[in-house]
């Protein structure tokens, strides 16, 4: 069983090829995160929604005109790496370019399934191709079983929006962690993911080029996966050698992700977009994280909300953080 769809995009064959296999041009439109080896033989694994991640191999490569992939999902015995075929052509046309894709090898089941994805996404392709911003993805808004890691998932997709936002006339902005301004705290946040990514045993890289948004979504995913692999019921070694719950330690990261985000949409006068589902469990990792004592480096003393503030400004109300213009 196959499905097809096709998508007139208004821009050149080599803009669209980019949109369909650059991993920061992913990430606006069908991907949280993105790892992609370009060329025949080259792995790609691309997290479409928190918790959901595709995997599989690049048969063939023409640049600007055809892709060929293997597709499967991380974790799914009934559909696993590579046991379909996708392949993406590419046409100019008067104006722009058509995109089509096949996706072949499935069930009927796993057809129906897939083509409501690919049409869901096509969607959010097209009006990045028009308009140069597809908008929050609402399938990535409000995932179900959170953990954690799903959680830390959720979180860098709200933060990603904020971190495209952000100029050189932010650097210097004060930001709600009053010990920083907007740049060095963009610094402090990239320090703090690879400590993350080291406690749970992955050497976190740091991308030697591209914007912003893609030097932290890169590192924010490298952390991520790494914490996949870690057996969230057993212990581990945490800060200063200290044996402690796996899942205590986890938990950091999406809160450092979150609040962060809320820090640097302060800075730039943009607003972090999360669902109330996603700051409900935050608030509730939130409870055990933060430390009774506080102050400390990360969190000072709690903040009466205004009366209207939003779940997330609350969030960041209980970890010790003013609004900027309030400060």
């Amino acid at each position: 069983m196959s499905y097809t769809k096709s998508a007139l995009l208004p821009v050149s064959p080599d803009e669209a090829f980019a949109l369909i296999t650059d991993p920061e041009r992913l990430r606006r439109w069908q991907a949280v995160s993105a790892y992609v080896d370009l060329r025949a033989g080259g792995e790609y694994r691309w997290t479409i929604t928190p918790g959901h991640v595709a995997v599989g191999t690049f048969k063939e490569i023409e640049q600007g005109r055809r892709v060929v992939f293997g597709w499967g999902w991380e974790g799914n015995p009934e559909l696993p790496r590579d046991a379909s075929t996708v392949t993406v052509t590419l046409e100019p046309t008067e104006g722009g370019t058509r995109v089509t894709l096949e996706h072949e090898g499935l069930t009927d089941q796993q057809a129906a399934m897939h083509a409501e994805g690919w049409d869901h996404f096509f969607e959010r392709l097209e009006r990045l191709a028009a308009t140069g911003d597809a908008g929050p993805d609402e399938w990535a808004w409000a995932p179900e079983g959170l953990t954690p890691v799903v959680a830390a998932e959720a979180a860098l997709a709200a933060l990603q929006p904020v971190l495209r936002g952000l100029t050189d006339a932010d650097r210097d902005k004060a930001t709600p962690c009053t010990d920083f301004t907007c740049h060095e705290l963009v610094e402090h946040f990239t320090t703090s993911l690879t400590q993350l990514g080291g406690m749970a045993g992955t050497a976190v890289a740091t991308p030697d080029q591209g914007t912003l948004e893609h030097r932290v979504s890169t590192m924010a995913a490298q952390t991520i996966d790494g914490w996949r692999k870690v057996d969230l019921s057993g212990t581990m070694p945490g800060p200063g050698g200290r044996e402690m719950p796996a899942a205590f330690l986890a938990s950091i990261l999406p809160l450092e992700l979150a609040l962060h985000g809320w820090d640097l949409a302060q800075a730039s006068g943009q607003e972090l977009r999360v669902s109330d589902e996603v700051v409900a469990y935050l608030r509730e990792q939130a409870e055990s994280v933060v430390p009774p004592g506080r102050p400390n480096g990360s969190f000072g003393d709690e903040v009466q909300p205004a009366a209207d503030a939003s779940p997330v400004d609350r969030l960041a109300a209980f970890a010790g953080r003013r609004p900027v213009e309030a400060a």
